[in-house]
């Protein structure tokens, strides 16, 4: 096999059966379950009636690195998604390995939160919203995704597509419903905040984006990947934009920036009380719960091919390419580190390390691009404009939300940190147990 191809690993006589579109929804329904249910209220509190704003820049930048995404998958598909373009661009040395364990992290903080979303939404329907039932919900959605994903690609595919085409309906005569009632002069810029506080949003919103890059993970099930899976990525991240953006214009035109903060998680429903009634907010509630659990089916999927694939190049130890029973390790762990960070964390701190510590990954893997442009035809100029744009957010959030929320600071830089040690004490054990020659 030439030596710039990597292969798709799949299971022997095994068919690759997800399309495109399944593909693209395992990304849009990754997306929108963070950045709709769980986010407006948050980003709402910083960027005021500016959200849409912030919603629009967040997604630009994510095409940015969704165009460096396409590229490199193109050129390298594999199980693995973007920490094998990490480690075609840098080796497989300790910045490839501790990238990669703070992608792991990111995944299980996405997870954590959309789950937490999922369980104040459930509970306000079976338990008056009762902070523990809460909890009791979203780690219980957290163990029944994890059981799907143990079915196979092709079951988790198809639930992602029904749950997102049910998502999606809903969501579009939401948007157009409150589109055709806002009230402009909720909107008007002149109730904006100063540009540096929407640019300081956009750290918060770019979490939204995250799951654009769990369909790089799909390689290994898509037939012809070099082609299918950059549509998918384009394709996903143009719905999730297109959604926010027209729901985020609904809502703030709808109630004031005060309300959306109020509600939190609750927003999007009490924003279609006013043009449908207590039938709108019960509509609401059931498409967030049917688009947070869509959302943890899909950040979940990522984490079996990763880490086998890490696994099988000695990135993570050996034990993450078992299985114990029909559950791979990979998706044991993340499963139980979401559980931990749902019970240990509040709903917004979730958000800020999930968007800090991925804004770090993808501008790495940009870096490790720069190495391989010549070989996937990227241009330089649009990588270089990613970086520039992806490191930017990242300092901004630094010098903006981490000043303001100390205990989210420390506990960023706990997790490099833990990424760093784990990393250094694996590979030093695992060079003193190697067989000398």
């Amino acid at each position: 096999m030439p030596e710039n191809e990597v292969p798709v690993s799949a299971e022997p006589g095994s068919e690759k059966r997800m399309t495109v579109l399944q593909a693209t929804f395992i990304g849009v329904g990754s997306m929108v379950g963070a950045g709709i249910f769980a986010l407006l209220g948050a980003a709402g509190a910083v960027a005021g009636s500016a959200v849409w704003l912030s919603f629009l820049i967040a997604g630009i930048i994510a095409a940015l690195q969704g165009y460096s995404f396409a590229k490199l998958g193109a050129k390298y598909p594999s199980g693995g998604g973007i920490l094998t373009y990490l480690s075609r661009g840098l080796g497989e040395g300790h910045l490839t390995g501790i990238g990669s364990w703070l992608f792991f992290t990111a995944g299980s903080i996405v997870v954590a939160m959309i789950a937490t979303s999922f369980g104040g939404y459930a509970s306000s329907v079976v338990a008056e919203g009762d902070p523990v039932w809460a909890k009791v919900l979203a780690v219980a959605l957290i163990v029944v995704m994890s059981i799907l994903n143990t079915v196979g690609a092709t079951a988790v595919a198809r639930v992602q597509s029904v749950i997102v085409l049910i998502v999606l309906g809903i969501l579009v005569v939401f948007a157009a419903v409150t589109l055709a009632n806002l009230d402009p002069a909720l909107l008007a810029p002149a109730g904006y905040p100063g540009a540096r506080e929407i640019v300081a949003s956009v750290a918060l919103t770019f979490f939204a984006f995250l799951g654009f890059g769990v369909i790089t993970f799909t390689a290994k099930d898509l037939p012809n990947p070099s082609r299918q899976l950059p549509r998918a990525i384009y394709l996903a991240l143009a719905i999730a934009t297109t959604i926010y953006v027209a729901v985020s214009l609904g809502v703030f035109g709808t109630l004031t920036a005060d309300q959306v903060v109020e509600y939190g998680a609750t927003a999007l429903a009490e924003a279609a009380k006013p043009a449908l009634g207590q039938a709108g907010y019960v509509l609401m509630v059931i498409t967030a719960l049917f688009s947070t659990t869509g959302a943890v089916n899909a950040g979940l999927y990522p984490s079996i091919g990763m880490t086998q694939h890490l696994a099988s190049v000695g990135q993570f130890p050996p034990a993450f390419g078992r299985s114990v029973g029909r559950f791979p390790v990979g998706l044991i762990v993340m499963a139980a580190l979401a559980t931990v960070l749902v019970l240990g964390f509040d709903l917004n701190k979730i958000a800020s390390i999930g968007s800090a510590v991925a804004l770090l990954v993808f501008s790495a893997v940009t870096i490790a691009h720069f190495r391989l442009h010549r070989e996937t035809g990227a241009s330089l100029i649009m990588l270089i404009i990613a970086l520039v744009a992806t490191l930017g957010t990242f300092v901004i959030f630094c010098t903006t939300t981490l000043v303001e929320e100390p205990a989210t600071a420390f506990a960023l830089v706990a997790i490099i940190v833990l990424a760093v040690v784990i990393d250094f004490v694996w590979k030093a054990g695992a060079r003193r147990k190697a067989p000398r020659a």
